[in-house]
């Protein structure tokens, strides 16, 4: 089901102040990582929001996660005092690991020659399972 023009905004106004509430937060305590948030799923219903959270360098990406997620609802409180005047009830947070990076770095060093050549070596493909 496609999402509606409502779902749409209110997902950018939670992206845009997420943004500014998690990068704020990791500038005290995480020096040099990047965090953004790449996309936003609000339910039909406006009472569950899927967050894909992206950070850069990846090892700390599980670490901040397990972070978010502990201190959920501390970030709901702020991202509801923040959208008091354009949401009536902040819906319900529920963060993800974006490891879409990880997956571009991996086509970008395959394109340029760093892993093997599965042409040479077939025996580096994972192999199929008969049923």
């Amino acid at each position: 089901m496609e999402e509606t023009n409502r779902q749409k905004k209110i997902a950018s106004v939670l992206q845009k102040d997420l943004i500014d509430i998690l990068q704020g937060e990791a500038r005290d305590w995480l020096k040099g990582v990047l965090i953004s948030i790449t996309k936003v799923y609000v339910t039909s219903d406006l009472g569950e929001a899927k967050i894909y959270v992206s950070v850069f360098p990846s090892e700390h990406r599980d670490k901040l996660i397990e972070a978010i997620k502990k201190n959920n609802s501390t970030i709901r409180y702020e991202l509801a005092r923040r959208t008091k005047n354009q949401l009536r009830r902040m819906p319900n947070l529920e963060f993800f690991s974006d490891d879409s990076l990880d997956y571009i770095e991996g086509i970008d060093s395959a394109l340029r020659g760093d892993d093997e050549n599965p042409i040479k070596n077939p025996n580096i493909l994972p192999k199929r399972q008969k049923r």
